[in-house]
């Protein structure tokens, strides 16, 4: 920067800080801000879930209590098909045969995973529904099957992986 466009700058720059006084706004408390607070109306019991959205509820879980029979059911086959591929090399008769039972098993729990896909979108859909004020409460029943559901399909996922963990790998 050339000097005389520095000059002109610093010229510019003095002349802001040398206006007329300005009269800021007080930092003191304002009359408002002394007022007494009213005291806040508690909060309404939560509504109490409609029959329609209990049964639909009651639907997903007695889904994903059968999705995790059937996961158990298969997991014993599964468990022994792994066992005897244990020391085999990929791709042997014993290993296709565990990776078979591993398939099934991950078949047979396609009931638990869709009912909790269904319980998510079923919390999703209530949560817009009551932002919009087209309901009242219901989440937290929501919620609590959609734990439940979640726990159980996090338990199968580490169980197959412990299962996959104990073939070899190609």
């Amino acid at each position: 920067m050339t000097p005389r466009r520095l000059l002109a700058a610093f010229a510019l720059f003095l002349s802001g800080c040398a206006g007329a006084p300005q009269s800021y706004p007080s930092l003191a408390k304002r009359p408002i801000e002394s007022a007494p607070v009213a005291e806040a109306a508690p909060p309404s019991a939560p509504a109490a879930a409609d029959p329609a959205l209990k049964q639909e509820i009651d639907r997903n879980v007695a889904q994903a209590d059968k999705g995790a029979a059937a996961f158990d059911a298969a997991y014993a086959k599964a468990d022994k098909a792994v066992d005897a591929a244990k020391g085999s090399a990929v791709s042997s008769d014993a290993w296709v045969a565990a990776q078979v039972a591993i398939s099934a098993l991950e078949a047979a729990r396609n009931d638990s995973v869709s009912a909790l896909a269904s319980l998510d979108t079923l919390y999703v859909s209530r949560s817009n529904s009551v932002a919009d004020g087209k309901a009242d409460g219901g989440l937290a029943e929501i919620d609590a099957a959609r734990t439940a559901a979640l726990a159980q399909v996090d338990q199968q996922n580490d169980r197959i992986d412990a299962m996959k963990a104990r073939l070899p790998q190609p």
